[in-house]
């Protein structure tokens, strides 16, 4: 029974730079069963997923794994107010993460701004919440966990990559139906055309047969027209 309730349990990585709103937030997520970290800042909660912020040779930050252990989470509620990376930022670097792509991301703050609201759910976000966050407002995130309950970043890739091979299959066994099918069309085509044909030639046979029979006939009248029995007759005259 501990390890089925284990299994069930929600992980919830908290973001926000304010102690009291990450008590807060921690609170409520225990309240609902679920396991809460917390942490101060974005590129803190790029570490604990599992990647971390590197500069390349022009002072371009980037995003690149580390060697860290994969840890299951379910769900990451950000502030979007924060020094150094906002909430925003954060979004967007897990969203082009392909192995946290698909954890869902939502975004929290103290200010409605329309604009940015509509910013953040274009970006990927499932939802936006102002402060300060409710018990009501963690309960219309469990549908967003499910989605991800017992898939990690591994199992996630290799369902993607079964996908791309059963697509794969699909294709063949299309492309197979496809030539058997041309082929049964082509047998049965020169099947039909033979069987005619033996018949025609057969029916073909007998009009010979009897246009011959007819020339036959006409011949023997002409031989035995009145012109040509005058002319034996005078002959024989003659003679």
């Amino acid at each position: 029974m501990g390890m089925a309730a284990a299994d069930l349990q929600f992980h919830v990585l908290a973001v926000d730079d304010s102690l009291i709103d990450r008590k807060l937030i921690e609170r409520l997520f225990k309240i609902s069963s679920c396991q809460v970290t917390t942490v101060d800042s974005g590129s803190k909660a790029l570490e604990f997923l599992g990647l971390q912020e590197e500069h390349d040779e022009q002072n371009h930050p980037c995003v690149s794994p580390s060697n860290q252990q994969e840890v299951e989470i379910n769900l990451i509620i950000t502030d979007y107010c924060m020094p150094g990376m906002t909430g925003y930022d954060l979004l967007k670097k897990i969203k082009e993460s392909a192995s946290l792509r698909n954890i869902p991301v939502v975004i929290m703050s103290s200010e409605n701004v329309p604009s940015r609201i509509s910013r953040c759910l274009e970006e990927g976000a499932e939802e936006f919440f102002l402060k300060p966050v409710r018990l009501s407002d963690v309960n219309k995130l469990k549908p967003h966990m499910m989605k991800t309950k017992c898939k990690s970043p591994k199992q996630q890739q290799q369902q993607q990559e079964a996908e791309i091979i059963v697509t794969q299959d699909n294709q063949e066994s299309i492309g197979t139906t496809y030539v058997v099918t041309s082929q049964q069309n082509q047998e049965s085509i020169d099947t039909t055309y033979v069987v005619p044909s033996q018949e025609n030639q057969d029916s073909d046979n007998i009009v010979q047969q009897q246009k011959s029979q007819d020339n036959k006939r006409k011949s023997i009248e002409e031989n035995l027209s009145p012109d040509r029995t005058r002319q034996r007759l005078s002959s024989l005259t003659t003679v």
